[in-house]
C-alpha cells in the first residue's frame, strides 16, 4: 500500500512528524489525542484503508509528541499554536475539502479547527470520544470512578490530596479504572501501550494537569459550545457507551452542531477504536458515504 513520510516544518524552526498512507480521493488527517500522546494508537486506520481503497489517512504527531520535536517549553502548548500548527500540516499535503478526524483531546482541536476561518477548508469532521466543555468532562468522570470500591475512592483522593502521583498503588487503581473506560481489551494492545509509553507529560499537565479527575491545566475552563453554530459543515461525533466522556453529552453535542449527527459504540469506551472497532469503522464509511453522495 502506498506511504509517504514527511517531516513538517513549522513556522517556529520546529519539526513534526507525518505519514500519508493511500492514495484515495477521501482524505482524512488524524489528530490524536493526550494532549501530549502519538499516532500509535490510531495505527487501526491502516487497515481500515486497506479495505477503503477510495480513502487516504494522513497520521502526524502533533509537537511535543514523541515523533516529532520536543522542546522544553510550556508557553506552545496552546490551542491557539496547535491550530497554527494544524494548517501548516495541512499546506504541507496540499489538502483542501478534506476530513478532520479528532480523538479525545485531537477532538477539541478538531472542532476548534473546524469553528475557526480555517474550517472552510473541510468537507467534514469527525469528533471521536470528546465533549464540548472540559467541566463536563471532569464531573462525568469523577462520577464514573465513584461507582469503584468506595475505601479505593478514598485512597485515590487522598493521594491526589498529596500530590503524590508516582504512588504505586494509585496507578495500579487508575490502572483498573483505565480498564473499564479508557480501553476494554485485556490485554491493552501494544499500540495503546506504546501511546502511554511515550506520552509527554509537560505538554500533557500544562493543558489538562496532573490527573483526569481534577483538571487544572490551561483547557480548565475551555467551553465551544457557543461557537458550534459556526460549524455548518456535516459533522460525526462518536462515543462509546463505556467511555470516560459522557454517551449523552456526545448526543447532546450533536444535536448542537448544525449538521451534525451522533454514533455511541454499543461495546466501546474512549479507545472504541480498539474495543469496539467494527462498529466504529462501521459509522465512520456510513459517514463519510453519505458526504461524498
Amino acid at each position: 500500500m502506498p506511504a509517504e513520510t514527511r517531516i513538517v516544518t513549522l513556522e517556529n524552526n520546529y519539526h513534526v512528524w507525518t505519514r500519508r498512507v493511500g492514495l484515495g480521493k477521501v482524505k482524512i488527517l488524524l489528530l490524536h489525542g493526550g494532549p501530549g500522546m502519538t499516532h500509535e494508537y490510531l495505527e487501526p486506520f491502516t487497515a481500515y484503508v486497506k479495505k477503503h481503497p477510495e480513502v487516504e489517512v494522513i497520521y502526524y504527531d502533533q509537537l511535543g509528541s514523541y515523533f516529532s520535536d520536543q522542546p522544553n517549553d510550556p508557553s506552545l502548548w496552546t490551542i491557539d499554536r496547535f491550530l497554527r500548527e494544524i494548517e501548516e500540516v495541512r499546506k504541507a499535503w496540499h489538502l483542501d475539502q478534506f476530513y478532520l478526524y479528532g480523538q479525545s483531546w485531537g477532538g477539541t482541536l478538531a472542532l476548534e479547527y473546524a469553528a475557526s476561518a480555517y474550517g472552510r477548508h473541510l468537507k467534514g469532521l469527525i469528533d471521536s470520544n470528546m465533549v464540548d466543555n472540559y467541566a463536563d468532562y471532569a464531573k462525568y468522570i469523577n462520577k464514573y470512578r465513584e461507582t469503584m470500591d468506595p475505601a479505593d475512592v478514598k485512597y485515590m483522593k487522598e493521594i491526589e490530596a498529596k500530590g503524590n502521583f508516582d504512588d504505586h498503588h494509585y496507578n495500579e487503581l487508575l490502572g483498573k479504572l483505565y480498564q473499564r473506560c479508557i480501553c476494554r481489551l485485556k490485554p491493552w494492545p501494544d499500540a495503546v501501550k506504546r501511546t502511554f509509553e511515550h506520552l509527554n507529560e509537560q505538554v500533557y499537565v500544562t493543558l489538562q494537569g496532573p490527573t483526569e479527575f481534577t483538571i487544572t491545566g490551561s483547557l480548565k475552563n475551555w467551553n465551544i459550545r457557543d461557537r458550534l453554530k459556526n460549524i455548518k459543515i456535516p459533522a460525526l461525533v462518536l462515543g462509546g457507551k463505556y467511555d470516560s466522556m459522557n454517551p449523552e453529552e456526545i448526543k447532546a453535542l450533536a444535536k448542537r452542531l448544525p449538521n451534525g449527527q451522533a454514533h455511541i459504540c454499543p461495546n466501546g469506551s474512549h479507545f472504541s477504536i480498539f474495543d469496539d472497532q467494527k462498529d466504529y469503522f462501521s459509522a465512520i464509511s456510513k459517514f463519510i458515504n453519505e458526504v461524498e453522495k
